[in-house]
C-alpha cells in the first residue's frame, strides 16, 4: 500500500502563515507528480497546487497564487505548501495526493493523504 502522511495544520489568524508536509516513500515519490486538495464543509473537494515529479513544473488555482508556493524535497520525500496572508476562506481539511500526471482534476491522483486540518480565525 502506498502511505501519504500530511503535518502541519493548526489553527492561526487571518494573515498569518503554515507550512504543510506530506512525506511518503522514495519510490512513490520519485516517480509521480505531487499536489494538495482542500475540501471545506458544504464545498467539493477543491484543487490548490501541484508540482511535476521533477519539480520542474508546478500549478495553482486562482485562489492560491500570490500566496501559496509547492515545493519538494527529493532526499525527504516530502512535498511542501507554504501557505502565506492566510484568509477565513480558507480554512478547510487538505490533502495530499500522488499521481502519474500533474493536474487539477482530482481524477488524475491515485493515492491521496488523510488530510490536515488548517483553521483561520478572523
Amino acid at each position: 500500500q502506498v502511505q501519504l502522511v500530511e503535518s502541519g495544520g493548526g489553527l492561526v489568524q487571518a494573515g498569518d502563515s503554515l507550512k504543510l508536509s506530506c512525506t511518503t516513500s522514495r519510490r512513490t515519490f520519485s516517480s509521480k507528480a505531487m499536489g494538495w486538495f482542500r475540501q471545506a464543509p458544504g464545498k467539493d473537494r477543491e484543487f490548490v497546487a501541484s508540482i511535476s515529479s521533477t519539480g520542474s513544473v508546478t500549478n495553482y488555482a486562482d485562489s492560491a497564487k500570490g500566496r501559496f508556493t509547492i515545493s519538494r524535497d527529493d532526499g525527504k520525500n516530502t512535498v511542501y505548501l507554504q501557505m502565506n496572508s492566510l484568509k477565513p476562506e480558507d480554512t478547510a481539511v487538505y490533502y495530499c495526493a500522488a499521481g502519474s500526471w500533474t493536474s487539477s482534476r482530482s481524477s488524475f491522483y491515485n493515492y491521496w493523504g488523510q488530510g490536515t486540518q488548517v483553521t483561520v480565525s478572523s
